[in-house]
Order: C-alpha cells, then structure tokens, then sequence
C-alpha cells in the first residue's frame, strides 16, 4: 500500500495516475459490498432455511364487519409453490429458464385466492424440484431447503420448500402439489402433516400441470386443527355432519417395505384407538393379493416376466403404470417448450424428463383403464367407514447430494402409487422418530372421503402422539427363546406341512422348534421359505440373517435373503446375497440368474 501511495505521490500532478487510483478504489468498494451482501443473503437464507425463492405479501382480505363471524383462516400465514399464478409474478416451475420464458401471470390461482379470502396471509413462494419432477427436493439453480429435522439429509419434494416452511414454522401452512407423491414425501421427510386430496376435489386453475391425470393440491401443517381448517375453505366441506363409525384396515404386506419397526407403527395406531370411541376393531389385509385380484389390467404392466400373485409385484405393475402416465402426460403438456427452449436442468430431472420425451406411448388407454379398475378397488376395499393404514414411504430421508438409488425410487413408487393411481385422498401423520429419523404413517380411504379423512385426524391426532410418547420410552418387544429336547420332531412336522403348502402350519412348527433350541441355523432357514411363501418378506429376511449369524457357509441362507430382499425392492443387499451364495457354490443357477437380473437393474 505503501508503494503505491509513495508512485500516487511521485506522479501527482498526472491525471491518468488519479484516474487508475480512483478505479481501484471503487473496485475495492465494490468487492466489498459485493461481499457484504453474499454474506447478508446467506445469513437470511439460513434464517428461512432456504425454503423460499421469492418474499412477498399477499394481505388477506378485510374482515366482515360485527357481528359477522370471523373468517375461518384469520391471523394464519401461508407459502405456495413456485407452481401457482400470483398476479404481477412470473411462475418459475422450478427453473429458471422457464421464468426466464413465460411472461408474468395476469391472475392469481383460485386456490390462492380463496384462502386470502377467508382471511390468510400469503408471505411468499418456495423452492421446489424443478418441473415437479423428483421426490428428494433438491434444486440445482436455488438450491436445496434445509430439513429442520436433519439437515444433512434431504427434505424430499417436489413441494420441499412448503414442506421445510412449516417444519421451521415459519409460517403455519403451505400449500404444494402431489403427482407421485410429492407431499406426502416431504412431509413424511421433514415431520409433519400433509393432505393429498382426493384427485379433482380442488380446483387446478392457475396451477402448472405436470401430469393432470395424477395432479393434485396439497397442503402441510404442524397442527392437524390448521390442516382441518385450510381443508374446510378449499374443499367447500360443511362444518358439521352426522359422525360415523371407523374402520380401521392394515396393509400388513406393506408394511414390509417399512425397516421402522411395527412397534413404532402399527401397535401406536392400534393402541390409540382402543381409548376412542366408534372406531371397530382393525382389520388385516393383503393388499398386494387384493388389487391383482381385482385390478386386472396391471397384468399389462408386470415386469420381469413375475406373477402378478408374486408378492409385491402387483404394487410394482401399479407403480409402473403410474410413472407411464406421468410421463406420457408430461410429454405433451411440455414437450413443445423443452424442444425450443433446451433448458438447463439438474442431472436426475433431466434423466426423468429425457425418459418422458423419448419414450413412445402405445397402449395409452390401458393406463387410463387401471386408474378407473383401482378407484373401484378402493372403494370395494374400503366401502363407506374404511381406512387403509399404510407407511408413508419405505426408507428414511437420503443424505444431501447422493441421488436416488432405482432401489429408493422403486420402494418409495410402490407404496405411493396406491393413491396417485386411485385418486382416492390421503394424509400422512409424523409419528416420532427412529434411529434419528422421522418417522410416519399415511391413512387412505376412498375418493371424495376428503372430510370423513380430515375429521379423523383431528380426532386421533392427541391419541396418537401419546402412544408415539409411550412406544419412544418402552423397551423392544422380547424375543422368546429356550433349550429343550423335541425340536427336531418339531421340524420334521414343520417339514411335512410345508410339503403340504400348509405354511401357516409349517411356521408354527419351526417357531416352537426355536423356541426349544435357539441356535439351529436350519430351523430359521426353514421358517425363512414358509415366510417367503407368505409373503412375509421382511420376517424371512430376519430369520436368513439368525442362520447365517449361525452358519456363515449356509447357502440356501443367501439365497432365500437375497429373495426375500429382492422382493422388498432392495436391489443391492440382494445383489450382494446372491453373488456370496455364488462364491460358495458357483455352479447355483438361480443365484446365477438373479445376480445378472439384479447387475442390471442396480447399474
């Protein structure tokens, strides 16, 4: 600096020395201020967590005058997607090339507008996957909203940043949309309440499409009496009507999919409602078994040459045709603009929307027919007081910047289609927590039960976070075990009721053979394929892992867990079984076979 003083000193009375002094010292200024202001944008975007793109105020309209009663959403703020209209805002999509190329909206959604006039306040617009195409909520240009709950994983989406704006509380509600599940995955991810309604119960206008057939407006809240109200104003429900008796249904061959524990789940939910009245005693069911039987034009969508009775193929077939009309739809609502424009996108969008534009569409009206076949289904299953009690979604929320596995993607597909595909109204419930995560359960009845839905929320909601309290602090469930003689006639009865396809019969054997003796690798292994044959996979997985812990050489062990956690749709820990089993014995062909299958499918 000294330097440069003693030259400014030495050539003072040179104008073009003042002129190149004052040049750098602007340029500092403005490094500086530059600086400044990074930093200040960070700090605030920190402050909300970056769930938001754009900060405004839309005031509510004014207030009756007395004694007219208050409007139902009075004092409550809310955020919306960067995918409805506001009047004098462009809608960004998600991307900005799309902004960039659309002019500003002349309108504000109807959605929108009905909630500033019951009395809400709009503060803004939120980040969200771009195109509304993904389920982990990143966004490469605005960057990804920080998960309040673990913000080092992702927050899921596309409706992310509405999601981690309520998480935050930084406003009370928010609205999203759902095509494939993307409300009911951030709320699952960031814990807390979110509302799928059911398909064409709230007006789409001045709503971007993604795939209209699928589309539906979503809202998160914290409070299941906020999600209750903002459902009453955008559903048009009367306040009041006649109660109604519950029944609750479990999918229990969903919930082998969940790792969380049933204890955390399916024992929280039935214990809360035993302290509540007019709710039946729950029902269990096969609901993989019950949509094959009664939703036959997924035998078109079946892949891999399975049966559709084949466990949770059926949900595979399902997801299939749920991503087909995805894309399809996406295809000719966007293709035209994606052509002229060449946007920039993230590199999983781009995959999903590469997929969707070179993709050809032939059997077009198959896809339309299982979405009426499972609407019907549904409301077989379910009749007039039925909920489907299913997990949200299979896995935890992955870590930032990993991308999604085909195995994550399958598994969160499969459960998600259920109402995609039906139209039927959903809700996901936080449910605590495990192994640090959050965790959650999603109840589904039938289509334009939107109310009956709601009010069964509120009425289990304090039920339920009290059994959550209790499940939190109780010690695992204990395993039975023991040492006697007998065992082995135990499993030869077990044997022969397997030979008989009596597999009930046979898991009831091999369970009192452990029971006496603990340690034998071949009555787990047994037990293991009478599961399988249940369909039981997560157990059959439980017991490959106790006979293998017993006999690391057991190669049915590897085969029947590879089987079992391929069914689950956990393509890499099946790939792994199968090429151990191949490393004991090279010449199993089935091992052979489904190690080349499951190669594939993991690259």
């Amino acid at each position: 600096m000294s330097k440069t003083l003693n030259l400014i000193k030495a050539n003072a009375s040179n104008p073009k020395v003042w002129l190149v002094a004052g040049i750098t010292v602007a340029g500092i200024i403005v490094v500086a201020e530059t600086r400044r202001r990074r930093k200040k944008a960070m700090i605030i975007k920190r402050e909300d967590f970056g769930a938001f793109m754009e900060r405004f105020e839309l005031i509510p309209f004014p207030q009756p005058p007395p004694p007219a009663a208050k409007l139902p959403l009075s004092g409550l703020t809310f955020a919306i997607k960067d995918i409805f209209d506001v009047k004098g805002h462009a809608t960004g999509f998600g991307n900005p090339d799309w902004q960039r190329t659309h002019e500003v909206a002349d309108k504000t959604a109807v959605v929108v507008t009905a909630l500033l006039k019951n009395g809400a306040k709009c503060v803004g617009k939120t980040v969200m996957d771009e195109l509304a195409f993904g389920i982990t909520g990143e966004n490469k240009h605005y960057g990804t909203p920080t998960n309040p709950n673990m913000p080092s994983n992702v927050p899921g989406g596309s409706s992310s940043g509405s999601a981690v704006a309520v998480a935050a509380e930084l406003v009370d509600f928010a609205l999203g949309t759902d095509t494939i599940g993307c409300v009911r995955v951030p709320a699952s991810f960031c814990g807390v309440l979110g509302f799928r309604p059911s398909h064409g119960a709230v007006s789409t206008i001045g709503v971007l499409p993604n795939s209209q057939s699928l589309d539906a407006i979503g809202w998160f809240a914290c409070d299941p009496s906020i999600l209750h109200r903002v459902g009453n104003v955008l559903l048009q429900l009367k306040a009041v009507e006649p109660r109604r008796g519950r029944h609750l249904v479990f999918a229990d061959d969903l919930f082998q999919l969940s790792k969380v524990p049933k204890q955390k789940t399916v024992h929280v939910i039935s214990k809360a409602v035993e302290k509540l009245s007019g709710y039946q005693l729950p029902k269990h069911v096969n609901f993989c078994l019950f949509i094959a039987s009664n939703v036959p034009s997924l035998k078109g969508f079946c892949q891999h040459s399975t049966n559709l009775q084949n466990g949770i193929s059926a949900l595979q077939a399902l997801s299939s045709a749920m991503v087909s009309l995805q894309r399809y739809e996406f295809k000719t609502n966007h293709e035209e603009w994606l052509k002229d424009v060449k946007p920039r996108l993230g590199p999983e969008v781009s995959r999903c929307v590469l997929a969707a534009i070179n993709n050809t569409y032939e059997n077009i009206k198959s896809l339309y027919k299982v979405r009426t076949e499972m609407r019907a289904a549904m409301q077989s299953l379910l009749k007039d007081d039925g909920i489907l009690v299913i997990p949200t979604i299979a896995d935890p929320p992955l870590k930032l910047k990993k991308g999604s596995s085909t195995e994550f993607h399958d598994r969160a597909c499969a459960l998600l289609s259920v109402a995609s595909m039906s139209g039927c109204c959903q809700v996901s419930v936080p449910l605590g927590e495990h192994d640090g995560c959050p965790i959650s359960v999603s109840f589904v009845t039938y289509h334009g039960a939107d109310k009956f839905l709601l009010d069964t929320v509120l009425d289990m909601y304090a039920s339920l976070q009290e059994q959550v309290s209790i499940a939190s602090n109780s010690a695992p469930l204990p395993d039975l075990n023991g040492n006697m003689d007998a065992s082995e006639l135990l499993k030869e009865k077990g044997n022969a009721a397997f030979k008989g396809k009596q597999w009930n019969k046979a898991v009831n054997y091999y369970t009192e053979a452990i029971k006496l003796n603990g340690t034998n690798a071949t009555y787990y292994n047994n037990r293991a394929a009478a599961y399988l044959e249940l369909g039981c996979f997560q157990q059959a997985e439980e017991d490959c892992n106790k006979a293998i812990s017993f006999d690391k050489k057991n190669v049915k062990a590897y085969l029947r867990r590879g089987t079992a956690r391929d069914s689950l749709l956990c393509y890499k820990e099946a790939l792994e079984d199968f090429k151990h089993a191949l490393v004991l014995e090279p010449q199993n062909k089935v091992a052979n076979l489904a190690e080349k299958r499951l190669r594939k499918l993991v690259s």
